[in-house]
């Protein structure tokens, strides 16, 4: 049971791993972390399991003491809103999001806020811990629980807020993947009175369409097809709505590009990107006015990241947005596409704005397979093998840390890091010419041989 307690969330297979025992477990214990007497809101995905899980979660929360708001089926934004505002008076002191998020539909999990800040890392790992060591403690089934709608004044607070929407003259494109996105963008696109295309509205966690994963190239077949016969600009978004892809008829705009852009309407802004982020993002808005910080990949990492330095806006570079200007704080994929119309609509052409970026090459992520035991051993052998760089190694400028290694070097940089989900690291590299590219990727995969190498010598 250990492996469902991960950095971010708390995700496994239903049955298998989620299972009546374990997840009424983690109601009581998290319940307990909470406090007595203290309100959670629960809301799920569209996996058919979704509901079954609310039911255990909810008996553990009511064994623990605390009081039980029930949303029903939302998306991840919509269960984040619901920390911001009170239910006949009454304010919530946690949220709990029950979504397998892009997984296959055999996965689910729990996307936890505490007192409006994630719960993650350390204090998942040691809630997972107390659950084991209690393994066998009985809790009651009781799913008592007040219903309430969050959807209602979530889409009254975005028509509110992008009112100046309301006709626009431009036709777009949306792709739900037969996720949670369509329970509240409709809703939004119609009182707005704008002129769109809907893909795979209704909630459907079987998947039947396509895998709900934005940032993979094979997923946008039907939107790209879409866009092209009848669009101005698309949309599309993970399982759970909290992460979003851009696409014109030139360019899959990725999370960094996004930041850019977004950016442009905010002045002087501090703008949080991840490890991954293209140095071209750091750089062009440092030149505007902007303050940069590089920090760890995560969405729980990035939200505590701004809550710290008070930024305006984060991004990872798979699609997560997060915006504290106007806005909360938390990544939000409904958000962050009315954002997007709202550049468009005040006469920012995106495609000359990404066109008018210095011309870098780049990968995508390239995986190494690994195990979670070697993983981080490996980042902290790579890391002693630089402290004397090996001389195959293209010539360093700096290394970074915050999250794995990033080299930068005279023409770019390559970048390895332990995913905190998988058994896998994380390569990345991005150059001034594809020479580079491929020398960086090249050496930097020599170097994880090494490291993996050492350290099986020292064993």
């Amino acid at each position: 049971m250990k492996t469902i307690f991960r950095e971010y969330d708390i995700r496994g297979i239903f049955e298998k791993e989620l299972n009546e025992q374990s997840v009424k477990l983690i109601g009581y214990f998290l319940g307990q972390r909470v406090g007595g007497d203290r309100v959670v809101s629960i809301g799920y995905d569209a996996r058919s399991h979704s509901p079954i899980l609310r039911d255990y979660l909810t008996s553990g929360l009511n064994a623990s003491g605390c009081r039980v708001l029930d949303m029903g089926l939302v998306a991840t934004p919509v269960n984040y809103f619901s920390n911001y505002i009170a239910f006949d008076g009454v304010t919530t002191n946690a949220s709990i999001m029950i979504t397998g998020s892009h997984n296959p539909s055999e996965y689910n999990g729990f996307k936890i806020t505490l007192n409006k800040s994630p719960f993650f890392g350390e204090d998942i790992y040691s809630l997972g811990d107390e659950i084991i060591s209690n393994s066998r403690l009985e809790i009651p089934t009781d799913t008592t629980a007040k219903k309430i709608d969050v959807k209602t004044p979530y889409i009254e607070y975005m028509l509110k807020e992008f009112s100046s929407l309301k006709g626009m003259d431009k036709k777009i494109v949306i792709d739900c993947g037969n996720g949670v996105a369509g329970t509240v963008i409709i809703d939004i696109f119609n009182r707005l009175d704008l002129d769109y295309k809907a893909l795979f509205v209704e909630p459907d966690g079987t998947f039947p369409n396509h895998h709900p994963d934005p940032s993979v190239e094979e997923n946008l077949v039907d939107i790209r097809k879409a866009l092209e016969e009848s669009g101005d600009i698309a949309f599309a978004y993970d399982g759970d709505a909290d992460r979003i892809a851009v696409l014109t008829h030139k360019h899959n705009i990725k999370g960094d590009q996004m930041a850019l852009l977004y950016a442009m309407k905010m002045e002087n802004p501090t703008v949080i990107g991840e490890v991954k982020c293209s140095q071209v993002m750091y750089d062009e808005l440092e030149k505007r006015g902007a303050n940069t910080i590089m920090y760890k990949t995560g969405h729980s990492n990035l939200k505590v990241k701004m809550r710290e330095v008070d930024a305006d806006l984060a991004c990872e570079v798979s699609g997560h947005i997060f915006f504290k200007d106007r806005y909360f704080g938390y990544d939000d994929a409904i958000y962050a596409t009315l954002r997007m119309l709202e550049l468009i609509n005040d006469g920012i052409d995106i495609d000359r704005e990404i066109e008018s970026l210095p011309k870098l090459f780049s990968t995508e992520e390239i995986k190494v397979e690994t195990t979670d035991r070697e993983k981080f051993k490996i980042i902290d052998k790579i890391k002693e093998l630089l402290k004397n760089p090996p001389t195959y190694l293209p010539k360093i400028r700096d290394i970074i840390t915050v999250d794995g290694v990033r080299i930068n070097f005279e023409n770019g940089w390559g970048l390895v890091r332990a995913s905190n989900t998988t058994p896998v690291l994380v390569t990345r590299f991005e150059a001034k010419d594809k020479d580079s590219v491929k020398e960086y990727e090249e050496t930097i995969n020599r170097l994880i041989k090494d490291a993996k190498e050492s350290l099986n010598n020292e064993e």
